[in-house]
């Protein structure tokens, strides 16, 4: 499979939007943990993360990947993973970005926003959702 094909390209702005829905989901599931039942806000947030990463392989596996797979349990590790591997990346730009180069915070997090997207995509097209 190339890139930048029309049906590359579609699979890609529909992970963009499972991804934005994901976004909302851990930002509310993380505010709701912490605010309302008084969780600690480091546990909260990786509530939220792991509850928006749920719903985003379920999202991408109907969706976006149109997943006939049968070992459902072992693509979403592999999934889960890849969200974890993504999550790091996002953290290390971010990192570098604002602490070493002293870029400002907001920017700094969108650039790692993107790096964390296309990591995301290509990992999971070519591994986790690839026709094996």
């Amino acid at each position: 499979m190339s890139f930048f094909t029309k049906a590359f390209f579609l699979k890609f702005i529909k992970f963009g939007i499972v991804g934005f829905s994901g976004l909302i989901i851990d930002f509310l599931v993380t505010y709701v943990c912490k605010e309302k039942i008084k969780i600690h806000k480091l546990l909260s947030n990786a509530i939220g993360f792991c509850v928006a990463a749920t719903n985003n392989y379920i999202l991408n596996r109907i969706w976006t990947f149109e997943s006939a797979n049968d070992k459902i349990g072992l693509e979403f590790i592999e999934f889960f993973g890849v969200s974890v591997m993504g999550l790091s990346i996002n953290t290390l730009v971010l990192w570098l970005l604002n602490e070493k180069l002293k870029w400002n915070f907001y920017f700094s997090k969108l650039c790692a926003i993107g790096v964390a997207t296309v990591w995301n995509f290509l990992a999971n097209y070519y591994f986790t959702f690839a026709t094996k």
